[in-house]
């Protein structure tokens, strides 16, 4: 059974996306896209850190304070 890289799947629900529009065009993709990943990965890395802000802005590669502004604009905390 081979895996499906996160690249795939993205890859795969993009042209999911693109079929269901049937020819429509679709605006702020970019936005779209940065904001339906990125609440599920703060949400996963929260849980598998306890909420521990420090250790998941570490984990993420990010600033603390940048974390805290991602998990409020998505009413996370």
């Amino acid at each position: 059974m081979s895996k499906q890289s996160i690249e795939d799947c993205v890859r795969k629900s993009l042209e999911k996306y693109f079929k269901d529009l049937d020819g429509e065009r679709p605006h702020a993709l970019y936005d779209m896209m940065i904001l339906t990943v990125e609440r599920p990965l703060l949400e996963f890395v929260m849980q598998h850190t306890n909420s521990n802000q420090s250790e998941a802005s570490a984990l993420l590669g990010i600033n603390r304070n940048t974390l805290r502004k991602k998990l409020q604009q998505h009413g996370l905390i």
